[in-house]
Parts: C-alpha cells; structure tokens; sequence
C-alpha cells in the first residue's frame, strides 16, 4: 500500500516535471481509443456556503461594480475638456485618469504601469499561487456571474444535470429561454460598459441610443457581448485551460513553499468511506465524497495534486469544511497550504513557511524600483515642454545687410488645464534677434499656450553679419514658475574663426 510520504513525493516529483493536467490525462485515454481530442463534458458545479465563497462575492460586486460606474464617474476640468474622470480619448489622443492625463508620447507611463501590473501579478503568485485567477480574473468573474443566472433559472447542480438530460419542454424551454436571455443582457452590458471607457459616457449614451454613434461604437458593444456571452456562458473553463497563456507561464513562479490550494495527503490518506459507527484510527480523513470534485467549476479533483486547470478560487475548501463539519472531524482537510509543509507534517516535523525568498525578494524589490520611477517621472514631469524644429529648405537666408535668417516651428506643449503665458528667447547666438511673422519683434517673444494643447509658434532668427554656424543654440521657454529648453543648431554658412 501506497504510504503517505510516497504520496507525497509521487506529487513533489510531478511538479518537478510540470502540472499534473487533466485535459492530458483525457487526451491519453482518448489516444488508446484511436481519438486524439473527446468532446467537452459539461461540468455543473455546486453552490457551497463558507469563507471563500463569500469573499468571492464580495470581490465579484466590488469589481463588478467599479466597472459598470467608473465611467460615470465626473471630474470637472476647465473648458472644453472631457469632464470623465477615467476616458481613453482616442479622438483627442489622451488619457485621463482623475487629475493625470497622459500624451501619446509618454507612452513609457504605459509601459510603467503594465510592468508594474506583471511584476505584482508574478510577487502575488510566488506567495500565494493563482489568487487572480481564482478571484479577480474577468472570465472567473463573469464566468461566476454566468453560473449564478443559471442556478437562478435551473437550480443548483443536480437539477441542472436532469434539466439538460430531461426532453424538452415548456418548462425547460422557458427556464433555458429566460437564462440565454438574462445571459446576453449582462453580456450587452458588460460591451456597452466598455464603449464609453473611450467616449463622454452620458453623450454616448445619448447618442448610442438615437443611432448617431461612430460605427466603432457598435461593433466594440457587439463584439464584446460575442465573446461575454460565448467565454462565461458556453466556454467556461476551456478559456481557461486551452486559450490562456498564464496558467503554464505562472508554473515557473511556483515553488514548494508556494501557498496554493492544497489537499493535505498526511491528514487524509489513505481515504475511504466512513460510518458513523466506525472509528478513524487506522486510516485518514478524507472519506472520499467527491463534494470537493463537485464543487470545482474546473471539473478536476484537487486530491490528485497540482494541476494546470486549477484556478485556486477555494471553493473546495469550503466544500470540504462542511463535510469535515458533519463527521466531526477538523477543518482545513483541504487548504492554502504549501507542498514543504505538507512534506514535513507527514515525516513528523514541524512546517516552516517562508514568505521571504529569492524570488519573493527579486519581484518585491523590483516591483518597488519600477513603481517609484513611474511615481517619480509623474511627480517631477514638465508642465511645459518644448521642441525646435528647424527649417531644412532653406537651411538659411542670407540677407541684404549681411545678416543670416533662419526659420523655426516651435512646439510648445502645456500639460496644464489652464492656458499658460510664455516667454520665448534664444541663446547661444550673440546678438540674435527674434520675429514672430506678423507679430512681435525682439529678443524677447511672448506666445500663449493653451491648456492641454501643442502650440505651433512660428519663429525667425536673424543673426548679426559675420556670425558663424551655432550648434549650441537653444530655445528658452519660461512659463508660470518653469522654463524648458529645446535644442536646436544656428546655420549661416560660414566656419568658425579659430
């Protein structure tokens, strides 16, 4: 008989060679019948009560809910601005996210923010393994949702199995019916959601409504109730398995001091069922009652060990607390556990649980350096910015009294909400003298730069007879307590004297 330090081992040593994977395991048994793939089993989870269950509520309403009334969400900014606190303008090519908007150009504020995304996805699963899939995950999400309406309108595991095997009738055609139907409601309110992400949401609504929206409008809204309704309602846990990438990347984050969902082979082996009238010496506590595999919206039993499919949503720690409940045995029979302290409670030893590792301490420090650079370069950004672009035909013009012009665009962007008055002057070209066309002369130019905008000021140089080429020229543009400078070169076509 298999003991439970070699059951132990048996689970370590397959970790060291990948996941344990059910869909391999059935595409095994299908190869020894001649079939390479079987057909999807439906899999019918059952409802369970407990602490996880309810967290997962609990996130599922909050996260549910800050997507459907973020874009609702009002933040009064001066002028012809979008007043939404969260919008991605494609149309004016920015980003708003309460008081910080982000230009085209910044895009490594993005790329920042996506990093600092990886590297808090890759810290929290180092320690505790796959707690976005299982909780924050917008398919789990859904997907949770989706399982809901269905035990809303069909009942709860069992009455759904009959349902589906039964012929049909007006009663299973109208409870189908009323679940495809409250399925695409909430699938065409998740893609009518996310539209107004990228437009004044009470304007499109407006005018989505009176069929005056851009076409991209309708075809996003379509194109995200497709694939709401076809991922959480008919797909499930395929998207999981099959479409995404994270469940075979986060095996290399993983490791035996890794909490994860964990059956506890040293408490409940060797399994078996139980009666009342027997004792439990002699043998473990699992009394092999399938309410963890039932439970699972993977369809896989976590007592086989670590496995690709698993989302750790937890739900079969509840189940299993419940029936640990009624034969009056301890709790946490399954649980957030680590394999190393599974390994040292079945060989008599006390577990040791290391939350601080290398790994832990490389994706926490650099979670941190990466966070406080993005933190930094929002803190310390330029209200202004500037850039010279020179004329390239002609470089210069060489006028009557002997003195040489050159032409510039000057780009002079506000970050601001409110217009800014500029003064614009040039060094590194003695005795230069600076023309707006049809505006002021000097060596001083006043322009103002409107709020949130790039202001193209047109800009003559003329330099004094005899001046040579200026590499080091530069453009000084001072607004409300800043100044910015752009680089530039001053060409006249004559060398330097030596």
């Amino acid at each position: 008989m298999t003991t439970v330090i070699d059951t132990v081992k048996r689970d370590a040593a397959r970790r060291a060679d990948g996941p344990v994977s059910a869909a391999g395991r059935v595409r095994e048994k299908a190869r020894d019948k001649g079939s390479l793939y079987k057909p999807r089993v439906p899999i019918y989870p059952k409802l369970v009560h407990g602490h996880w269950r309810r967290i997962k509520w609990i996130l599922l309403i909050l996260m549910l809910g800050v997507y459907y009334v973020t874009p609702w969400i009002r933040w009064d900014r001066p002028g012809a601005l979008p007043d939404q606190a969260v919008l991605v303008d494609f149309f004016g090519r920015r980003f708003y996210f309460f008081g910080i908007q982000l230009w085209p150009q910044e895009v490594h504020f993005i790329t920042g923010l996506l990093v600092i995304g990886a590297l808090a996805l890759f810290l929290v699963t180092a320690l505790f393994g796959r707690l976005w899939c299982g909780y924050a995950c917008p398919q789990t999400v859904w997907t949770d949702l989706y399982i809901y309406i269905e035990r809303f309108f069909e009942g709860d595991r069992n009455a759904r199995m009959r349902l589906a095997a039964a012929p049909w009738s007006f009663d299973k055609l109208w409870r189908k019916g009323g679940k495809h139907a409250v399925w695409l409601a909430v699938a065409f309110g998740t893609g009518g959601a996310w539209i107004f992400y990228f437009r004044d949401a009470p304007t499109l609504f407006v005018e989505f409504w009176s069929g005056r929206a851009p076409i991209q409008s309708y075809i996003s809204c379509a194109l995200l109730t497709a694939t709401t309704y076809v991922f959480a309602g008919h797909m499930r846990e395929q998207v999981c398995t099959y479409m995404c990438p994270w469940p075979r990347i986060q095996g290399a984050m993983l490791d035996e001091h890794s909490l994860q969902v964990t059956y506890r082979f040293d408490r409940g082996e060797p399994r078996g069922p139980h009666k009342k009238t027997q004792g439990w010496e002699g043998r473990g506590d699992c009394i092999d009652c399938q309410a963890c595999v039932v439970a699972c919206p993977m369809g896989i039993d976590i007592r086989d060990g670590a496995q690709l499919e698993c989302i750790n949503c937890a739900l079969c720690i509840d189940a299993c607390d419940e029936i640990m409940d009624r034969v009056g045995r301890p709790r946490s029979l399954i649980a957030y556990d680590t394999d190393a302290a599974v390994a040292a409670r079945s060989q008599g030893q006390r577990p040791v649980y290391k939350p601080i590792r290398s790994r832990t301490l490389y994706y926490g420090l650099a979670l941190v350096a990466v966070s406080a650079l993005v933190v930094y370069g929002l803190a310390t950004r330029p209200a202004l910015e500037a850039h010279a672009l020179r004329d390239r035909n002609p470089t210069f013009v060489r006028l009557h009294d002997g003195s040489v012009r050159n032409g510039y665009t000057l780009k002079i962007a506000n970050r601001t909400f409110e217009p800014q008055a500029v003064a614009i002057s040039l060094e590194g070209v003695p005795g230069a003298s600076l023309r707006i066309p049809g505006g002021e002369t000097g060596q001083v130019l006043h322009a103002v730069a409107p709020p949130n905008e790039v202001r193209a000021v047109r800009v003559f140089v003329t330099g004094a007879p005899g001046q040579a080429d200026q590499p080091a020229a530069r453009f000084v543009v001072r607004g409300a307590g800043e100044a910015v400078i752009a680089k530039t070169t001053f060409l006249t076509g004559a060398e330097a004297s030596p």
